[in-house]
């Protein structure tokens, strides 16, 4: 009785404040309609323990109910964040928009153990909804026209121009993923490439592409940490990567790239960054969620925290660009592959797994759309060199 008389004062205020494609179907065969429209997003309460999600909503608490099966939430994937969204900033005190700051210890078994938990699902869970070059960071939409596959080649493109990448340049990817910038730099470039990384799964399969490309006398790919690498290089990139080192070790992660790069060398940090100025996690519950279930260890810092960091480990910031934009559409795109490809994928993996990244890869482009995180491209050189080595402009990126 006291749980439905909750329910029903719960429905009647949240009727009265929002209108949503939503509805909640109880245990009793109860159902509660919160629009005048047909719903898109269905979720069914089974058991009076279970309401206690619903009625304290949050990104945390309803992901987790939907991931462990507590609750069953159906519907397009976008269309179940943006209910959710709705649901948790309806409820949330004003002053705890922003998740906790946290403390997390990093070292290179946890960052590993980090690392292979996101990537090591397998390689063709990954390869069902990426592009075929399999990318797995944001794209670059030069004209918003092109598909996923093409725009994640002007994104390499637009890297490789951007760092000035030449003949002969000697070229470290932190954080390769499957090869496809290492790859596309040799191919394109002649450059004598290093890609790094901690996935096993990955340096499998990149290993077999670069084979395939027949760029095998000019690309390596290492199973190694950063700081494990020696030598030094004309260039240096690290897409998607930087966001696995922790806040507090970003100076010194800047300050491995400066000692890794040559005097006259260029190098540019592609990564997540937090619109809060502390670099709290997201709002509303969604950072918590992210770090249980999706990139545990994983802390997203400051743009000010970046450069400021990044300054500390000796760098100078030559340009930054923002791709918030574009990383929303990357999402987009990726929720619309893994869904249109559900059937295949729950083959490949475990029905917990697939619910975890059916909602995740949709909040993701929800975060980006509503400006929670974005992504920065950084170009950077070590810092105090003759200004006379820089160009003039930035015309030399869309030549």
């Amino acid at each position: 009785m006291f749980d439905q008389i909750r329910l029903n004062a719960w429905s009647t205020g949240l009727r009265h404040k929002l209108s949503l494609p939503l509805r909640v179907e109880l245990w009793n065969g109860q159902r509660l309609d919160f629009s005048s429209e047909p719903p898109r997003v269905t979720i069914r309460v089974p058991d009076a323990g279970a309401l206690r999600y619903l009625l304290s909503p949050s990104l945390y608490s309803l992901g987790t109910a939907y991931v462990e099966g507590a609750i069953h939430v159906s519907g397009r994937a976008n269309d179940m964040i943006a209910v959710v969204g709705a649901l948790a900033a309806n409820s949330a005190p004003r002053e705890r928009l922003m998740g906790a700051l946290r403390k997390i210890t990093h070292t290179r078994e946890t960052d590993a153990a980090a690392v292979r938990y996101h990537y090591d699902v397998s390689n063709e869970f990954y390869g069902a909804w990426l592009d075929p070059n399999m990318v797995y960071s944001c794209a670059y939409f030069e004209n918003g026209k092109e598909t996923l596959a093409e725009a994640q080649l002007k994104k390499i493109d637009h890297i490789l121009r951007k760092i000035r990448l030449g003949p002969g340049h000697t070229l470290l990817d932190i954080g390769c993923g499957w090869g496809a910038l290492a790859i596309r730099a040799a191919q394109r470039y002649g450059a004598r490439c290093v890609g790094i990384t901690l996935s096993e799964n990955q340096v499998r399969l990149a290993r077999e592409q670069v084979e395939r490309a027949g760029v095998q006398h000019l690309v390596q790919i290492r199973l190694q940490d950063y700081r494990d690498v020696a030598g030094k290089f004309d260039r240096i990139t690290s897409v998607g990567m930087f966001e696995h080192v922790g806040v507090r070790h970003l100076p010194d992660y800047f300050s491995r790239i400066n000692n890794l790069l040559v005097d006259d060398g260029m190098a540019m940090n592609h990564g997540l960054t937090t619109t809060d100025i502390h670099s709290k996690a997201v709002p509303y519950g969604g950072g918590e969620f992210i770090e249980r279930y999706v990139f545990p260890q994983g802390e997203l810092a400051h743009l000010g925290t970046v450069l400021r960091s990044m300054q500390e480990g000796g760098l100078e910031a030559l340009d930054v660009e923002n791709l918030r934009r574009h990383y929303a559409r990357t999402c987009a795109i990726w929720t619309d592959n893994f869904e249109a490809k559900a059937d295949q994928i729950k083959l490949l993996t475990d029905p917990r797994k697939f619910r975890i990244w059916h909602v995740y890869l949709a909040g993701c482009s929800y975060a980006f759309a509503n400006d929670w995180i974005s992504v920065y491209q950084i170009v950077c050189g070590k810092a105090g060199r003759n200004p006379e080595a820089m160009p003039w402009s930035r015309k030399y990126m869309y030549t």
